[in-house]
C-alpha cells in the first residue's frame, strides 16, 4: 500500500497552478525521493528543485516550484504526509501572489523610492498597502506612488504606544512583510521578536565598520576603498540579523565625501531591493544565524 494519499482529481476546466514548496529537516536520506512522490500523489509538474545541506547543522534545505491541478489545500494534504514523516518545517505558497508589505523610514527616501519603483514597474512580487515613518518628510513620495501614509512619531517616552499603533495597522492591513528602508530608529526586543523572519533591514557596510552620524563622511575621512551595504533580518541584536545580501563597491582618494554618499545610496537600494525580492519569491531560508538563499 501507497504511503501517499490517491492522485488528485483533476479538473478539465481548470489548468494546473504554480506552487513553491520551501522546507527544512533534519538531514537523512530519502528526502529528496519522498518530496518527490507527494508531488507525484499531487499530480504535480516539477519546473526547478534546488536543495542544500548543511555540515554544521545537519539540516537540509529545499526549494521547489512545480505545477498542480489542486487547490492550495488539497496540494497540502498530499504533501502533509511527506512532512510529517520527516520532521519538516515547510511551506507552500501560490506562485505569483504578491507579499503584502509594510515599507517603514524616516527621512531619506532613496530605498523607499526604490523599492515603490519596482513594485510599480512589475519587477518586485509585493504588495505594499501602507507606508509609515516616524517624521512627515516622505509624505509626498508616497502620496506620488498612491500608497497611503502613516505619521507613526516616536517620541521616547511613547515608543510602547507607537509600535502598538504599529501592531494594529500591520494586523488591520493583514501585513506579511515589515521592510526598513532606512528607519532610523531601533525597534523593541518584542517586536523584533515577533517579526523574526519577516522583517528586512538595510545599512551601511564598511571595512572598518563606520556608526552614528555622517557615516560616509567617516569613511572619507579614512581613506576607504570599499563602500557597501547589507540587508538582513532584524533581530533583537541590533544589525546582527542572518544576512540575505551584501554588495560592494570600490572608490579610490578622487571621491569627495558627498559622491561616497550617493554612490553608498545607490547600493543600499539595490541591495534592499535584491533582499526583498528573494524573500518575496521565497527564495531565503533561515539556518540558525545563516541563511540559505536559492537564487
Amino acid at each position: 500500500m501507497s504511503d501517499f494519499p490517491a492522485p488528485l482529481p483533476t479538473d478539465a476546466n481548470t489548468g494546473p497552478a504554480a506552487y513553491t514548496l520551501t522546507l527544512s529537516c533534519p538531514d537523512q536520506p530519502g528526502i529528496v525521493h519522498a518530496v518527490s512522490g507527494g508531488l507525484v500523489a499531487a499530480q504535480g509538474n516539477i519546473i526547478e528543485s534546488q536543495q542544500y545541506g548543511s555540515r554544521e547543522t545537519g539540516t537540509f534545505f529545499m526549494r521547489v516550484d512545480f505545477a498542480a491541478p489542486g487547490s492550495h489545500a488539497e496540494v497540502r494534504a498530499a504533501l502533509a504526509p511527506v512532512a510529517d514523516a520527516f520532521g519538516m518545517e515547510w511551506q507552500l505558497h501560490k506562485a505569483g501572489t504578491p507579499v503584502r508589505t509594510l515599507i517603514m523610514a524616516s527621512k531619506a527616501g532613496h530605498c523607499l523610492n526604490d523599492l515603490l519603483f519596482r513594485q510599480r514597474a512589475g519587477t518586485l512580487p509585493i504588495e505594499i498597502p501602507a507606508i509609515v515613518s516616524n517624521h512627515q518628510d516622505l509624505a509626498e513620495l508616497a502620496a506620488f506612488y498612491g500608497v497611503p501614509f502613516h505619521h507613526i512619531p516616536l517620541a521616547p517616552a511613547g515608543k510602547e504606544a507607537a509600535e502598538e499603533q504599529l501592531r494594529g495597522l500591520m494586523q488591520d492591513l493583514d501585513i506579511e512583510l515589515v521592510v526598513l528602508a532606512r528607519y532610523m530608529q531601533i525597534l523593541s526586543n518584542d517586536l523584533c521578536r515577533d517579526l523574526s523572519g519577516r522583517a528586512i533591514n538595510i545599512h551601511h557596510s564598511f571595512l572598518p565598520s563606520f556608526k552614528g552620524a555622517r557615516p560616509y563622511h567617516q569613511a572619507h575621512a579614512r581613506g576607504v576603498k570599499l563602500i557597501g551595504a547589507t540587508a538582513h533580518y532584524v533581530t533583537s541584536d541590533l544589525d546582527e540579523g542572518p544576512i540575505i545580501e551584501q554588495e560592494v563597491i570600490r572608490v579610490d582618494h578622487a571621491r569627495s565625501a558627498t559622491q561616497l554618499a550617493a554612490l553608498g545610496s545607490d547600493v543600499e537600494g539595490r541591495t534592499l531591493s535584491k533582499a526583498v525580492q528573494w524573500h518575496a519569491e521565497h527564495r531565503v531560508l533561515l539556518d540558525g544565524k545563516r541563511t540559505i538563499v536559492f537564487n
